[in-house]
């Protein structure tokens, strides 16, 4: 039996794991990895990829100012997820908001110093990662439009993090012969991209009484839910965009089944979209893209399963 002193303990290791919100990092760990492997540099054995020290650095590096970015989104959300999030925000006030700023900081510093092992060049950009993550914590989120695009702006960053480390590792003759890396990579990330502000602005709909009472200014809020949903009626057809791109200009392999599915699951998401007006509804329609993004990152591996399957790129050639 553990005693009160560990019991408590216990609880507020769970608190911070909830407040940093653990079980995301894992995945965007998976999805800068899966990225690497499948889009990126696809000519290179997946082996070599994970045994990189520089890109485990930079993985690690995001992983890092991404959990520090919830600790300060945390810290400044507090009253407002009390209305919003009762029962997450009871779990989470079991560690007091200075042990969460000192490892808040103590994180950053961590990203900062495994970004400056990279290079210069690592130390700025995630210098300026962890400046908008708080920036847009203490300010730009209370506005409406600017909020909900930067927000989904900084979920993508991580993955131009990569896509920056490989392009500065290659001649500048290379480049030209990798242009094709970089056009699929951003079609990703834009398809990505509209799936997160679509979800944004989700939880604008969802979190409406709490932002109303902490005087936040979403689009809900400033217009109406109406002017809202035709928002999001419109992001939602402009994901056709990077798709098209992905299965009939390039070869996305297996993962064009991934794509349709999508489809079909956001026609129906905007079916239930406009007959929604209560946060249960709404929630059920964030958790609907939750699934879909990622579900998006495993089947990242469609796009050449053989590397799983046969094991090619991941055999040593000793």
């Amino acid at each position: 039996m553990l005693s009160r002193q560990h019991k408590l303990l216990v609880m507020k290791i769970v608190s911070l794991f909830s407040v940093v919100r653990g079980y995301n990092i894992p995945i965007i760990i998976l999805a800068q990895y899966l990225s690497a492997i499948f889009i990126l540099a696809p000519e290179k054995r997946a082996l070599d990829i994970l045994l990189d020290f520089y890109l485990f650095l930079i993985v690690f590096a995001s992983a890092v100012t991404i959990a520090s970015g919830y600790i300060i989104n945390n810290f400044y959300d507090s009253q407002k997820d009390l209305i919003n999030r009762p029962n997450k925000s009871m779990l989470d006030r079991l560690v007091s908001q200075k042990t969460k700023l000192t490892v808040y900081f103590s994180l950053n510093f961590l990203a900062v110093l495994m970004a400056g092992i990279v290079s210069w060049r690592a130390f700025l950009f995630f210098s300026a990662y962890i400046f908008l993550i708080w920036f847009y914590s203490h300010k730009i989120k209370k506005y409406p439009i600017v909020g909900n695009l930067t927000a989904a702006f900084m979920a993508v960053i991580p993955f131009f993090a990569i896509l920056l480390y490989f392009y500065n590792s290659i001649s500048f003759e290379e480049i030209e012969n990798h242009r094709s890396h970089f056009v699929v990579i951003s079609a990703h990330a834009m398809f990505l991209f509209l799936l997160l502000l679509i979800r944004e602005m989700i939880k604008d709909l969802e979190n409406l009484k709490g932002d109303l009472a902490n005087d936040y200014h979403t689009i809900p809020i400033t217009y109406n839910e109406k002017v809202s949903k035709q928002i999001i009626t419109v992001l939602t057809f402009l994901t056709i965009i990077p798709v098209y791109i992905l299965v009939n200009i390039y070869d996305v392999g297996y993962m064009d089944i991934y794509f349709y599915a999508c489809f079909i699951v956001l026609i129906f998401f905007l079916f239930y979209l406009w007959k929604s007006n209560s946060k249960e509804q709404f929630l059920l329609l964030h958790n609907v893209l939750k699934f879909l993004i990622v579900s998006g990152v495993f089947c990242i591996v469609l796009i050449n399963p053989s590397v799983l399957w046969h094991g090619k790129q991941l055999i040593s050639t000793f």
